[in-house]
């Protein structure tokens, strides 16, 4: 069974910007539930369907399909839960493992979170300099909760 093991980081300088070019990612949720979700997004000209199920706070089963363009247009614009999301992802290669660090738009512009799928959860790797607090349990970073919840909301929270 596929499984995504993947911790996730606030960033603390631009520096990443400097590592790759970015693809525009926008996607969609077509439901969210405590312990698990489905998805629609396009990732600049490929487009998936993706079921996650939960199984702890680094760990998650994860099957992605593609689907056609129209299909996953329609989707975004007819059958989401709350607002699309919409990120500049850069993929970083560091070994034999990539960072992804996305940089949000629209209603969750100024949040930069960088994520790392790792092997098991014991594995070990660096942090480069620009990758800094750990954010992995909190779940208002994950992108479901940010299409119920965007990051300009947060202003009256402790970011």
């Amino acid at each position: 069974m596929p499984l995504e093991i993947e911790r996730k980081f606030l960033v603390k300088s631009q520096d990443y910007k400097l590592l790759a070019i970015p693809i525009m990612y926008s996607q969609g949720y077509l439901a969210i539930l405590p312990d698990r979700e489905v998805r629609v997004r396009k990732a600049g000209n490929r487009n998936f369907i993706t079921i996650k199920i939960k199984i702890n706070d680094t760990s998650r089963h994860e099957f992605e399909y593609p689907v056609p363009a129209e299909d996953a247009d329609f989707m975004l614009q007819n059958l989401c839960v709350g607002p699309v999301v919409e990120k500049l992802r850069y993929r970083i290669p560091q070994r034999d493992l990539f960072w992804e660090v996305d940089e949000f738009t629209g209603a969750n512009a100024g949040l930069v979170i960088a994520e790392i799928e790792l092997p098991d959860s014991d594995y070990t790797f660096e942090k480069p300099g620009w990758v800094g607090e750990e954010v992995t349990g909190d779940d208002r970073y994950l992108n479901a909760a940010l299409a119920l919840n965007p990051y300009k909301n947060w202003q009256n929270e402790a970011k």
